[in-house]
């Protein structure tokens, strides 16, 4: 897949799932705000938040789902 060259997706998976991985103490608003990005930009409406820097890995995982317009 392609996306313009400003811009870096982690993991594609399938064409259908975009896996955003971070190492941060906590999600910010920009987190989201650029797995967003990301999912209209490609038309990939199921993503997932990554966060490796917590205890329990299954914490640091959030899941986005874009509506139909």
């Amino acid at each position: 897949m392609h996306v313009a060259c400003a811009y870096r997706l982690d993991l594609v998976i399938d064409d259908r799932i975009i896996l955003e991985l971070k190492t941060v103490e906590r999600f910010a608003p920009v987190h989201r705000a650029q797995l967003l990005t990301y999912m209209r930009m490609t038309g990939i409406t199921t993503g997932y938040l990554m966060n490796f820097n917590v205890p329990r890995l299954v914490d640091g995982i959030r899941r986005i789902v874009l509506s139909s317009p």
